[in-house]
């Protein structure tokens, strides 16, 4: 999937700076899709010359002009014909699987640290998409909002984000427990455990 059909879908939201756009990625598309700042101002500008994108200048007292995009007819268009394409298979690409996959070679210790470290940024990344659920929701159960919602594709999504943040904490209390349990009966590095019996 190309940058480009990621900016098209968050601006269904409605208009929005490229700052806006920024912070919309880091709340609502970061759990599927990642994109710095740089790569979404470009990728506007060239959605704007494609004319998938229409922009306006928004002068600011004290503060630089700024400019909102929305959708133009085509942009919508376009994303019709992404959706209708069929997805290409997912690929995860996680350096940590890496080191967790060398660790009885490498430094058990260095990989325990970065697990831990991966646990914590997802309980934050889960925090940050719970309250987002909850102003989505905004007082209503969740079968009220898929049902009378304007629009259900984000919340959809944002669902997706939990779930998998959910599974990232659960496997990486796995491997700490794991890696806990064998601390104790660690073989030298590279060898063998000694028989004990």
């Amino acid at each position: 999937m190309a940058l480009r059909n990621a900016v098209l879908a968050a601006l269904l939201e409605g208009e929005a700076s490229g700052y806006d756009l920024a912070k919309g990625f880091d709340a609502s598309l970061a759990n599927f899709w990642m994109a710095t700042p740089q790569q979404l101002y470009r990728e506007l500008s060239r959605l704007e010359a494609e004319g998938l994108l229409a922009a306006r200048v928004v002068r600011q007292r004290r503060r630089p002009d700024k400019r909102l995009f929305s959708l133009t007819d085509a942009g919508r268009a376009a994303l019709r014909e992404f959706t209708a394409e069929p997805p290409r298979p997912g690929a995860v690409r996680d350096e940590l699987l890496v080191k967790v996959q060398a660790l009885d070679d490498g430094d058990p210790d260095a990989v325990r640290e970065f697990v831990a470290e991966r646990a914590s940024w997802a309980r934050a990344k889960l925090d940050r998409y719970e309250r987002l659920r909850a102003r989505l929701l905004d007082g209503r159960t969740e079968e009220e909002h898929l049902r009378d919602a304007a629009r259900v594709g984000p919340y959809l999504t944002l669902a997706r984000g939990i779930a998998f943040e959910e599974e990232n904490l659960r496997w990486c209390a796995r491997v700490l427990a794991v890696l806990d349990a064998r601390s104790g009966a660690r073989p030298p590095h590279g060898g063998v455990a000694p028989d004990r019996g």
